[in-house]
């Protein structure tokens, strides 16, 4: 697979910190046939987390909040990047993006143990445009 880079959505919602509150949301996606690009979750203090959403379709993904109940934010741009798992395979990336002058606020990512990747990078709001041009997304 040669490397994909691709604008991405994202909706994020705030829960209570405790077990079960990630499983009790993915639940509600699979039952309303919601699939996620990617998915994160993140600790906000003692009491809270955001867990992040990155729909397929975004329009399933409304409907199942609002037959839930469920409060999202967004959607905020970001950018997925799929692509062969090699030695170096996100040098190139940053080194655009900071030759640039675009700083990465944040991004994960992961190997699928086959050979590939997937890695998600966030850029400040007013960068992202000019980011995506350069990443030719």
């Amino acid at each position: 697979m040669a490397l994909k880079i691709s604008r991405a959505r994202y909706y994020y919602t705030m829960v209570q910190d405790r077990p079960g509150e990630a499983y009790l949301l993915l639940s509600r996606l699979s039952a309303g046939r919601v699939n996620l690009l990617a998915f994160n979750s993140i600790p906000l203090g003692p009491n809270q987390t955001q867990l992040v959403l990155f729909p397929d379709d975004e329009e399933a993904l409304m409907q199942v909040a609002k037959t839930a109940g469920l409060t999202l934010t967004g959607p905020h741009p970001a950018f997925l990047v799929q692509g062969d798992d090699e030695l170096g395979a996100l040098v190139e990336i940053h080194g655009t993006l900071s030759d640039a002058g675009i700083n990465v606020a944040s991004a994960n990512g992961v190997t699928d143990g086959k050979g590939n990747f997937g890695y998600i990078i966030y850029v400040r709001q007013d960068d992202y445009e000019r980011a995506a041009d350069l990443l030719s997304a």
